[in-house]
């Protein structure tokens, strides 16, 4: 009993909630703790998470990829919620507003996380907004979604469309056949 007193008087780690300028994009912060055995952090409370999203959070599947440095992947525009964490590596995730109904169509936002120069934050894209992202270095990429994976849903384009201007820290990077293979911006709009 005496150790569970201790616990209950430790210093709770927390984390907040950070708004994108694309409406449906947010940045979970952590709070890490480190000390002599490592660090601490957490990176997900579905207290917070629900009432900016406008519904809970639901997790239905988790996808783990390893990627080479270098490799950048996307872009993909899915009709499921992405929570998107880094514990390995670090990553460039740029999301792109690609439902022409909202305002800030056609604009896009970049954030760089995992280790340093990386954050410890995880990213949450909601259904309809794209996602790619490059490795800086061999990466893990968690990116845990709303709905169970199913082909038919799953649409995307290309990485380096001129329309969308990305500013992309390598202009060759390793890239499958699938994503050299992706149509246009505008093509991608059309084929909705």
């Amino acid at each position: 009993m005496e150790f569970m007193k201790q616990l209950d008087t430790m210093p709770r780690v927390g984390m907040s909630i950070e708004p994108g300028r694309i409406p449906g994009v947010w940045r979970l912060e952590g709070q890490p703790r480190d000390d002599e055995r490592g660090f601490f952090v957490e990176t997900f409370r579905q207290s917070l998470v629900a009432p900016d999203l406008g519904r809970p959070y639901e997790f239905a599947q988790m996808n783990h990829s390893r990627s080479k440095a270098r490799t950048l992947r996307g872009f993909r525009s899915e009709p499921w919620d992405k929570l998107i964490y880094v514990p390995r590596g670090t990553a460039l995730i740029v999301a792109v507003d690609s439902r022409p109904d909202s305002p800030t169509f056609r604009q896009h936002q970049s954030y760089v996380i995992g280790d340093a120069p990386g954050t410890r934050d995880h990213i949450l894209i909601s259904r309809g907004v794209s996602n790619a992202f490059y490795c800086f270095t061999e990466t893990d990429y968690l990116n845990s979604v709303s709905d169970e994976y199913a082909p038919s849903g799953r649409r995307g384009f290309t990485w380096n469309d001129s329309s969308l201007a990305i500013d992309w820290p390598d202009m060759s990077p390793i890239l499958s056949e699938a994503d050299r293979n992706l149509p246009s911006f505008e093509d991608f709009l059309t084929r909705a």
